[in-house]
């Protein structure tokens, strides 16, 4: 099973460490979370782990269901929020690349 969702703060500092240097590569458009969408995002946390994704919504209170809604059905983690970017991670099972500390 994933390490869903509950880091460490320890965990989430060493992420955030990783993901200032990433560019977002998954954006939201206007239709907002569509399974096509869910289906990229799945793959590319399959391959890296760490990313970024940028969240277009009307407010905040929108933006953050909508983080919710990509967390709950990709099984990743909240790293960081900063705006309208968040950082999510969900480890590889088969093959780690980042490895947590403890």
């Amino acid at each position: 099973d994933f390490i869903s969702m509950k880091l460490t703060e320890r965990q989430k500092k060493f992420l955030r460490q990783h993901a200032h240097k990433l560019k977002a590569i998954i954006t939201t458009g206007d239709k907002g979370i569509t399974n096509g969408l869910i289906d990229e995002l799945d793959a590319a946390l399959a391959r890296h782990e760490l990313l970024k994704v940028k969240v277009r919504a009307g407010d905040r209170d929108a933006r953050d269901e909508m983080i919710e809604a990509l967390l709950d059905k990709t099984d990743a983690a909240l790293v960081s929020r900063v705006g309208n970017i968040a950082a999510l991670y969900r480890q590889n099972k088969k093959k780690p690349t980042l490895i947590l500390p403890k």
